[in-house]
């Protein structure tokens, strides 16, 4: 198995803890890629028309995006309980991977207005938008994150690699303060072997 990497990414990261958990890390080959939401990576559009990591390749070669798909194959390769069986968990941790990729999407959105878009372009009201969509998303699992003590699954891998994300680009985003039940659990689950191993860099 292969996938188009970068140490960066957190959906490359949420797809990578995944495959830390069920063993299968080892398996999987690790690509250089140059994904930019510009300049696109043409060795990756040839086989993703999108252009975007996570990219992987199953061992077949079939050619597997986005990071949710990656994951559900992973998971059925290990045949594991990242994804629950049991119909009402499965649909909850759904929506909750749904909500945690939407944290990870409004953050990149609103670090790519900073980073990428040229000054005089970036409308600071677009940020904000963002950034409140993050808060919303936030104050959800603050309530949510109760009796989610030891579980190990689609959604609380998601919020991990979101909360990462944001410790990453967003340094001076306190967000632990307003969300101190969803801090106590982090600062646990980042110490999963999984999670500290695909840190990205400092």
């Amino acid at each position: 198995m292969k996938i188009y990497f970068s140490s960066s990414s957190p959906f490359v990261r949420k797809c990578m803890v995944v495959a830390a958990e069920l063993g299968l890390a080892e398996q999987i080959e690790k690509l250089p890629s140059a994904a930019n939401p510009v300049t696109r990576d043409q060795t990756i559009v040839a086989t993703n028309p999108l252009g975007q990591v996570p990219t992987f390749f199953t061992e077949t070669g079939q050619a597997l995006y986005d990071s949710r798909v990656i994951c559900e194959y992973l998971n059925h390769r290990g045949n594991g309980e990242i994804f629950p069986s049991d119909p009402d968990r499965r649909w909850q941790a759904l929506t909750e991977q749904s909500l945690a990729d939407g944290i990870l999407d409004a953050a990149l959105l609103a670090r790519y207005e900073k980073a990428v878009r040229p000054a005089e372009f970036q409308w600071e009201g677009w940020t904000q938008g963002q950034m409140e969509k993050i808060v919303s998303g936030l104050g959800y699992f603050e309530k949510a994150i109760a009796g989610k003590d030891g579980v190990v699954d689609i959604s609380t891998i998601s919020l991990a690699c979101a909360l990462g994300y944001l410790d990453f680009r967003f340094a001076d985003y306190d967000w632990r303060s307003a969300h101190p039940a969803l801090a106590k659990w982090y600062a646990s689950f980042s110490q999963r072997p999984s999670v500290k191993d695909s840190a990205p860099p400092a």
